[in-house]
């Protein structure tokens, strides 16, 4: 059978110790982390948080995926759509991997599925990347992630957004005007 992406919800903050546990099980687990700036410690030192609240993201079958959620200690559930278990773009994943491998202090904001609001983004720029928007306006950097519903926004630096070479010697990434 085909193995997808799911979510599965923990509970609070044991993401770490589910993904560990699954990952002894030979589970192919992703857990996003965002880096922030603590405020209780004075020089600044990023802290890693998971980016995701109580979630974790696994690659398996389905079939194996409701049993073997019942075994693992600190799942709750998992993210159901439509009466069955949802799956997560593959896409989405990977922008979510080279999104967190490149930027700190990641903010997570709700994706409006029915805004088709083109007017506010014509003098942006637009790349993009497997298939995503990645919009790039006053050193903010966002990518929409339609499977789950979120946009991940960053802020860049001047040097990152234009001589970044990831971004425009991929054949899979195009300059939108």
């Amino acid at each position: 059978m085909h193995k997808n992406w799911y979510a599965v919800y923990t509970k609070p903050n044991c993401e770490k110790k589910v993904s560990r546990l699954l990952n002894k099980k030979g589970v192919e687990v992703f857990f996003p982390l965002n880096y922030k700036k603590s405020p209780f410690i004075v020089r600044g030192n990023l802290q890693p948080e998971p980016l995701f609240k109580s979630f974790i993201f696994l690659r398996a079958e389905e079939s194996y995926l409701i049993n073997l959620c019942k075994d693992v200690k600190g799942v709750l559930s998992l993210l159901y759509w439509l009466g069955k278990p949802a799956t997560i773009d593959s896409d989405d994943i990977n922008a979510i991997k080279e999104f967190t491998s490149n930027y700190k202090e990641i903010q997570l904001e709700k994706l409006d599925v029915n805004q088709q609001n083109q007017d506010s983004i014509i003098d942006d720029i637009l790349l993009t990347m497997d298939g995503k928007m990645l919009m790039i306006k006053n050193r903010v950097i966002k990518v929409n992630l339609p499977s789950l519903g979120y946009t991940l926004i960053a802020e860049a630096e001047n040097k990152d957004i234009f001589s970044r070479k990831s971004y425009f010697d991929r054949s899979n990434i195009t300059l939108q005007q």
